[in-house]
């Protein structure tokens, strides 16, 4: 789905982004020019990244095992 038109980003590249180490907002925008037009599509964008954020799996540490 297009979250902005004005530059063509999708879900799929917003998470994508993600996957590749965008975890703020303005990197988001650096990276795929989302909402930096008119902004009509910030709040989706934004809601977009933050789910996408949500659903990282963060690798838990090893711990050596003595």
């Amino acid at each position: 789905m297009y979250i902005c038109m004005c530059n063509a980003v999708t879900d799929s590249d917003i998470r994508r982004a993600v996957a590749d180490g965008v975890n703020h907002f303005s990197d988001l925008q650096a990276r795929t020019g989302c909402s930096d037009c008119c902004g009509c599509c910030e709040q989706d964008a934004r809601a977009t990244l933050d789910k996408a954020l949500s659903q990282i799996q963060v690798p838990l540490p090893i711990t050596a095992m003595a």
